[in-house]
């Protein structure tokens, strides 16, 4: 549905995005991540037809042809990290125009709106808008087409929570019906509740792509436990170190670092061995973190 085939684009002697080879299949939800700067909004331009490729190609349907081709372009709909829309009309009047340009119906672009979270606003000239209030208008256009194809960049930037809730859901039953979406956040929260892979862009160049499931295996490896165990003995801390290296035990307070699964192994040393645990914590690393620790602190490829 998206593919990105050595896809390269460079402005004068800056390289954007350099060979990218990536593929968004039917009913896929991938999240493009990188620090500013790094090719994201360009490769989801380019998907959109809006940037030419300098090499490469990017291919959009099924069957996938040229992002610039116009029967690519009406299987696509894309959300621009900016939008603009005509500052005398309201916002249901730009809603309405979009409607009828992609020949959506009313009670579609209802519940378009409805993730917009725009209330009472919808009526008011587009030129009272606050940026954030032109944002989620434009998530709302984005969201009007039946398209196969979606192309999101920083989608949840301007959410309020139920906006966020009610975008959740249209990803969730965009992914039912099989579509291919391609979304850029900054947000890593919503990453990873949303996607199904996570590609990462740094200096214009993908230094990953990783399943979800392997994404999880990671964060799980990542996690940590906290236990408040207000006694502990050098011998029980010692056999906990065996299981996690570690382990660590100041005023009262033990943590562990390490997955989940050893976790009930080290809950029943600790009992066995008569201590007392009165409060136990627990979860899986962060995404953001791990993202972190993938682009370094300076956005550089580890």
């Amino acid at each position: 549905m998206i593919s990105f085939r050595g896809f390269g684009k460079t402005y004068g002697k800056h390289r954007a995005v350099k060979h990218l080879d990536l593929n968004v299949d039917r009913g896929e939800v991938v999240a493009l991540l990188g620090p500013n700067g790094s090719g994201k909004t360009t490769s989801l331009k380019a998907a959109a037809g809006l940037v030419k490729p300098t090499s490469g190609v990017v291919l959009v349907g099924n069957p996938g042809r040229p992002s610039s081709e116009p029967e690519a372009r009406r299987c696509l709909s894309f959300l621009p990290q900016r939008v603009a829309f005509q500052d005398s009309l309201s916002g249901q009047e730009v809603l309405n125009f979009h409607r009828q340009i992609r020949g959506v119906d009313a009670a579609h672009a209802s519940a378009a709106l409805g993730v917009a979270a725009l209330n009472g606003a919808v009526v008011r000239a587009v030129s009272t808008y606050s940026g954030g209030m032109l944002q989620r208008l434009g998530l709302a256009v984005a969201l009007l087409p039946d398209a196969p194809v979606f192309l999101l960049d920083e989608p949840t930037a301007a959410l309020d929570p139920d906006g966020l809730e009610a975008f959740y859901k249209v990803i969730a039953k965009s992914r039912a019906d099989g579509r291919a979406v391609l979304f850029t956040s900054h947000q890593m929260g919503d990453a990873e509740r949303l996607a199904d892979r996570f590609a990462i862009l740094v200096d214009g160049v993908l230094v990953a792509d990783i399943a979800g499931r392997e994404m999880r295996d990671r964060l799980a490896e990542r996690g940590s436990m906290r236990l408040r165990v207000p006694s502990l003995d050098p011998s029980t801390l010692a056999g906990l170190r065996v299981m996690a290296p570690d382990a660590v035990f100041t005023e009262g307070e033990l943590v562990v670092r390490g997955p989940a699964g050893m976790r009930p192994r080290l809950i029943e040393l600790i009992l066995a061995r008569g201590h007392q645990i009165v409060d136990l914590v627990a979860e899986d690393g962060r995404l953001d973190d791990l993202y972190r620790e993938m682009v370094g602190p300076q956005g550089e490829a580890r």
